[in-house]
């Protein structure tokens, strides 16, 4: 694999996504929407609050957070294949002098690195904020350092099962709108496997994190190898699996 190739594709991957007015929008809107109302309940937390009413505000904005890296890529990913199709690029693209293994980790990267930059800042911004002006009993679990590590392990790992997800359905879908609504929605049961650290159904702890961090990477790892599979060039252009030469 050429990392030449894969820059050229990631490159090439932004620049259409910048020119999509949508995809611009849900990238800065979304992520917005989603820390507005859990940050400005736990700045106005006071410092007499019990532990269960700072503990399941928490878990809200933690979970909010997870979302970002869940909807966010979708709305790009799932453009990936049919928005080419649809605007008559794809088969010029298919035909550029990459593999398609380079085609496909280089649009993924164009997706992954804006997606969890933004969910990083956005969380890291909040965290910062409550730091400094939120009581100490909410930044004391805020901060506490299982919780931060399963926002810090989980966003990449969730952000690339929703980005191969999106890519996935891509491959086989006929309409954008269409792609992205369906890679949104399969990629939230997911939420439930890291909601158990967010409202602390399981106690924190670093083990946990990574064990569950552990088992998002075989999700993902997984999800990869079927997306890979989907990648055929033929299939690509004509919605059928290419015929073998036995066939």
């Amino acid at each position: 694999m050429s990392g030449r190739r894969v820059r050229a594709v990631v490159q090439k991957e932004v620049r259409e996504l910048r020119r999509n007015r949508f995809v611009v929008v849900t990238m800065g809107a979304l992520p917005l929407v989603f820390l507005v109302t859990p940050l400005v309940t736990l700045l106005h937390i006071p410092a007499s609050a019990s532990g269960a009413e700072v503990k399941a505000a928490v878990g809200t904005l933690s979970l909010f957070m997870l979302i970002i890296p869940l909807v966010v890529p979708p709305v790009m990913a799932a453009y990936s294949v049919v928005g080419e199709r649809s605007q008559g690029t794809l088969e010029p693209v298919l035909g550029a002098p990459v593999t398609a293994s380079e085609l496909l980790v280089g649009k993924a990267l164009a997706v992954f690195v804006p997606s969890v930059v933004i969910a990083y800042a956005i969380y890291f911004a909040a965290a910062i904020t409550i730091r400094i002006v939120a009581a100490h009993v909410v930044s004391a679990v805020v901060w506490h350092t299982p919780q931060l590590l399963a926002q810090i392990l989980f966003t990449p790992l969730l952000a690339a099962w929703s980005i191969w997800l999106g890519i996935g359905i891509s491959t086989r879908a006929s309409d954008v709108r269409v792609a992205q609504q369906l890679s949104t929605l399969a990629g939230l049961p997911l939420l439930a496997f890291t909601s158990l650290i967010s409202f602390q159904v399981l106690t924190p702890s670093v083990p946990l994190a990574l064990g569950l961090a552990l088992a998002l990477l075989v999700i993902d790892i997984a999800a990869a190898r079927v997306v890979a599979g989907l990648f055929d060039r033929e299939r690509l252009v004509t919605g059928r699996k290419t015929l073998s030469r036995s066939a």
